[in-house]
């Protein structure tokens, strides 16, 4: 009996699944014929998915509402793009096609901001959260935009010194949000986020500093959960917590009304991937709903800050295999024709997990593998022993005319900002071409070349040689 890699997939999975399927035996991905891209452009390749990035906004939003109306829920819901998470133009105009509100994180952001303004992409009326550590560049670009007419900046202090620092700064009155730090996961290097103020000093902070000054509002109350939103027991105990300080400090803060849940909601990486988003979101939204009945107080608005989310199941890359080596009786390795350390770090830095797939040769048997890149770096590989998964591919001869082609799914968050798109890479090993997938109007595949792969006299420039 041959025990083909599709009858693997098929008995361990449901497939087809969203996102996934296959077409004359090979597979497809949100409908996009991968070999036909892969002929025509050659590997490796990075692909953005354009249309995923409004699925995703429409599904959380969709959630909301619904559990809003279910809850009968008073506040309204703001959903927020975190552009740390992936900077590109074409990615955040995407978004902001789904009347999205954004979220910055430096002072270089502002001028990302300036320029959609520019662009007629977002308008003074979007709501703009700013968050992280407020160097004196990032407080004088967020007051800024206050003087030039932004109607809805909201600077989230990350520390008490930023208060004075941006009431020395700003004329008249302005809205701020305040970060509260939370208790990191048991397993955390260290106890306390160091972002944010401490839960045990924020209301005694807003009672003895932020109450005297009279031009200040408090808007907001924002915590963020770094592992994100999920059903245990840790995240459902931060968000009690920053539950209970809101509804004290509203006791304190009539202008308070908005509470930020940053931390994202997670995405799939991997096919046998569970969440139930609309549990979860009935689930926060009913929590805050009983809690402010019992306090006597109004619902807040609910903000998001969802990044990964939103963009994360946008992203692939694909490979071709160059060689296979059998190491040792059980290590069989495949080489790949790009670094992975320089196209997926998240993989290297922080052992995130990604849909692997090949993209053909789904009826030939499988083996388990491992996966190397092409540097001389002894960390350049993705295996099941590091991350907790089996990797199973399917086997090949290397004399045959078609080579093994490799896709790793859903890396359309970080994985740029992290390796430094267009910059200098780990052995000189060149940023691999980047191709924009869309559709049109009458729902038929668009695309275009966004970069070409990095040529050698680009580097050579970058450090000095040209």
């Amino acid at each position: 009996m041959k025990n083909t890699y599709f009858d693997l997939i098929n008995q361990t999975y449901y497939f087809p699944q969203e996102g996934f399927d296959r077409s004359q035996g090979n597979l497809t991905f949100h409908g996009i014929p991968l070999m036909h891209f892969i002929k025509k452009y050659g590997t490796p390749f990075r692909l953005t998915y354009l249309p995923r990035i409004g699925d995703q906004i429409k599904k959380a939003k969709n959630f909301f509402h619904k559990a809003m109306k279910a809850n009968n829920y008073r506040g309204d819901y703001y959903y927020c793009y975190c552009t740390k998470c992936c900077h590109f133009s074409h990615v955040i105009e995407e978004a902001l096609n789904y009347n999205v509100h954004l979220e910055t994180s430096s002072s270089f952001d502002i001028d990302l901001v300036r320029k959609l303004n520019e662009k007629g992409k977002i308008n003074k009326k979007t709501i703009l959260v700013h968050n992280g550590y407020k160097t004196e560049d990032y407080l004088n670009k967020i007051v800024g935009l206050m003087e030039d007419g932004f109607e809805n900046v909201i600077p989230v202090l990350d520390s008490k010194s930023e208060l004075d620092r941006l009431y020395n700064k700003v004329k008249g009155d302005f809205t701020i949000g305040l970060r509260m730090a939370i208790n990191e996961e048991p397993q955390s290097a260290y106890y306390t986020s160091r972002l944010g103020i401490s839960s045990a000093e924020i209301l005694d902070f807003y009672k003895t500093k932020v109450a005297r000054k009279k031009r200040v509002n408090v808007k907001m109350l924002h915590f963020f959960v770094d592992s994100g939103i999920k059903d245990n027991m840790y995240y459902w105990g931060e968000f009690r917590k920053a539950l209970k300080i809101f509804v004290e400090l509203k006791k304190l803060c009539p202008t308070l009304d908005s509470i930020n849940l940053g931390g994202g909601l997670p995405i799939r990486n991997n096919l046998g991937f569970e969440y139930d988003y609309k549990y979860m979101i009935n689930e926060i939204v009913k929590n805050i709903k009983e809690i402010c009945d019992e306090a006597g107080i109004e619902e807040p608005n609910i903000f998001t800050e969802f990044g990964k989310y939103t963009v994360g199941e946008s992203g692939a890359i694909i490979f071709s295999v160059l060689e296979q080596k059998q190491q040792n009786d059980s290590e069989l390795w495949y080489l790949i024709d790009n670094s992975l350390m320089n196209t997926i770090p998240d993989a290297w830095s922080i052992f995130e997990k990604f849909i692997l797939l090949p993209v053909n040769k789904w009826n030939h048997e499988y083996a388990r593998v491992n996966i190397g890149g092409i540097s001389c770096d002894h960390s350049d590989y993705y295996n099941s022993e590091d991350l907790n998964q089996e990797i199973f591919l399917p086997k090949y001869n290397p004399e045959e005319d078609e080579p093994l082609y490799l896709g790793f799914f859903h890396t359309g968050a970080y994985q740029d900002a992290i390796s430094g798109y267009g910059g200098i890479k780990h052995c000189l090993i060149p940023s691999p071409k980047h191709i924009i997938v869309g559709r049109d109007e009458n729902g038929n595949l668009t695309e275009r070349v966004y970069r070409d792969e990095q040529t050698v006299d680009q580097m050579l420039q970058i450090l000095g040689y040209n």
